[in-house]
Formats: C-alpha cells, structure tokens, sequence
C-alpha cells in the first residue's frame, strides 16, 4: 500500500492545548506538513475540533461515540464530528477503551461516513483479532509507555514489528507505532520497523518549540 508516512497529534486534554493553545498547534501541524509533504493528523479537544478544522486540513476527534443522532446527551456522534470538518477520529485509546462490540460498530459508523478511523490496540495480538473489522490505520500503544517519555520504538522495537507482520496476515491496515515517541530518532526508527507513522502525544503539545520539534520529525520521514 502507498501512502505517504504519518504523524499523529493526539491533543488530549492538557491544558497547553486548550483554546488558543490548540489553533496554534494546528498552525503548526499545517505549515509542517505543507513544508515536508508529511501527512499530519491533529486530534483536538471536543470544544476546539471545529475550530482546528478551519486551520488544518487533518482533524480528527479523540473519540466517537456509535450512537445515532438523537436523545443522547453528552454523546459526540459521527455525524457531528463530519459536521465540524473532521476527517476521522482515534478509536479505544487507552484512555477512552470500549468494549469490542463497540469498536466494531463506530469503525463501522465511521466508515458509512466516509470518513477513516485510527484505531488504537495495546499489542500485537490485539493488534491481530481487531484488524478484521477494517479500521483506516491501527495505532499499536503498549499502555505502560503512554507518557512515559520512552519510544516502544526504541524500549520495544518487536512489538512494533511483531504487529506490523501480525497484521499483514489479516490485510493490508497501515500500522502506526505509539506510546513515548518523544523526537525524531524515535520517527526514523518506528518507520525502519516497517511502521508507517507514529502517534504521540505530550512530547509535542508540551514542547518548548513544538513547531521545531515537529520539523524534526516529519524531516526524519519525509
């Protein structure tokens, strides 16, 4: 599959990228990507993503819910995020795991859309068993370096690669390596494994140069 490589933004819910914060950081995202040519995909907090996708091109949500549009309160459906301008969403980070029923059904939901989903797994077993319902790309994140500020690029290069070849068996998903990518060597070598991308979080929305920092990255990958 020919595809450009992947950076992706996860925003979370940190205060640095709130508001302002966050309209910056997809500046950021935007002139970077248009200088490297490197996909780059920013997840904003709820409350920004209509307004992050006024700036960027690639917004996704953090989280989707499955359900249809109607009396649900506090839920963010498929159609709202399409709505706002986002081309996707993360789906069972970590932080926001749901049920495997659940996953099937907002990737499918998703996907009705026509819009992709990333959806997020801890190994490569997981890896394998959820790669059957087709999600966009599979973003592989052991949860115990989520933040840790050590690559599993670099602290665990087999599962990156382990997942890599476990999901060619089942088809053709991109693998995205997460979990501690801090700077660009922890990029490169995710790529070297046969990943093609990353995802990563507060390296860069807690840089104190997020633009050079992301500079770096998507150069090492270019």
């Amino acid at each position: 599959m020919d595809m450009k490589p992947i950076i992706a933004l996860n925003l979370k819910a940190y205060k640095e990228s709130l508001g302002p914060a966050c309209a910056e950081l997809c500046r950021h995202a935007s002139e970077v990507s248009l200088l490297t040519g490197v996909r780059i995909i920013v997840a904003p907090q709820a409350v920004d993503l209509r307004e992050a996708c006024q700036i960027c091109s690639d917004v996704f949500a953090q989280h989707v819910d499955a359900n249809e549009p109607g009396a649900f309160t506090g839920a963010l459906t498929v159609e709202a995020i399409k709505a706002a301008g986002c081309k996707g969403s993360l789906v069972n980070h970590s932080e926001r795991g749901l049920p495997e029923k659940q996953i099937e059904a907002t990737i499918a939901h998703l996907k009705e859309a026509g819009l992709e989903s990333m959806l997020c797994t801890k190994d490569a077993a997981e890896s394998a068993r959820l790669a059957r319902y087709e999600p966009t790309y599979i973003a592989v994140e052991p949860p115990e370096l989520i933040g840790s500020g050590i690559s599993v690029s670099t602290a665990r290069p087999e599962v990156v690669s382990g997942t890599v070849e476990a999901v060619a068996k089942v088809n053709n998903t991109p693998v995205l390596c997460g979990a501690g990518v801090s700077n660009a060597s922890d990029v490169k070598k995710a790529v070297e494994l046969g990943a093609s991308g990353v995802l990563l979080a507060s390296a860069f929305v807690k840089a104190k140069d997020p633009k050079k920092l992301l500079t770096q990255m998507a150069e090492s990958i270019a």
